[in-house]
């Protein structure tokens, strides 16, 4: 009797500390598992190029385009838009080539183009000089000013002589001035073909 009391006694005592001890075990597994992540949760993130803002790049192009006009005896002449870098014998074939009335010989077909250059092509007897043929804006100081010019300077223009140079003065001084190159074409003994020639050396301020 007495050890059947003893048992259900130890008994009694020891299904609560059973208990308590799962419980305590369950509690602590559960600390544990989330103090120690899985492997799952703790994968690296791959670095790739859309993880990082992508900049923005600015592409600056050179201007290579020029434009060059070119006059006289060719086939079409014109304002014709070039490279920098190319020559004038580029320039002459996009205007069509030379007429049959052409003179070519004082031109330098090797020469560069330039940006606003005047290339002229005179005809079979034209008596031109040299730097006449070809010029650009750079030789603006260069260029005679048909509003100020005396005879003497005006006469250095290809195909106006002294009696086209008085026409010139004579007209500036009854108009007022000239506002614009083509009013050139208004002085008396001065056409088209002598304007060509003459207008890439001239100005009017």
């Amino acid at each position: 009797m007495n050890s059947k009391f003893k048992l259900i006694h130890i008994k009694k005592f020891l299904l609560p500390i059973i208990v308590l001890t799962f419980l305590l075990f369950i509690l602590i597994q559960k600390q544990f598992n989330s103090a120690n992540p899985s492997a799952e949760e703790i994968q690296p993130s791959l670095l790739t190029k859309s993880n990082f803002p992508e900049e923005e790049t600015t592409e600056y192009e050179e201007n290579t385009t020029i434009f060059v006009e070119i006059k006289g005896a060719v086939s079409r002449p014109g304002v014709y838009e070039l490279e920098v870098g190319d020559r004038v014998l580029e320039a002459i074939s996009l205007a069509g080539g030379y007429k049959p009335e052409s003179d070519s010989k004082m031109i330098n077909h090797a020469q560069k183009v330039e940006d606003e250059m005047i290339i002229y092509v005179p005809e079979l007897g034209e008596v031109m000089e040299d730097s006449f043929n070809i010029s650009s804006s750079n030789s603006s100081d260069q260029l005679v000013n048909i509003n100020k010019a005396d005879v003497q300077s005006l006469t250095t223009l290809p195909g106006v002589g002294p009696s086209k140079a008085a026409a010139i003065i004579t007209y500036r001084e009854e108009s007022g001035g000239f506002k614009v190159k083509e009013d050139l074409l208004k002085v008396t003994g001065i056409g088209q073909k002598t304007f060509e020639k003459i207008e890439p050396h001239i100005k009017v301020n």
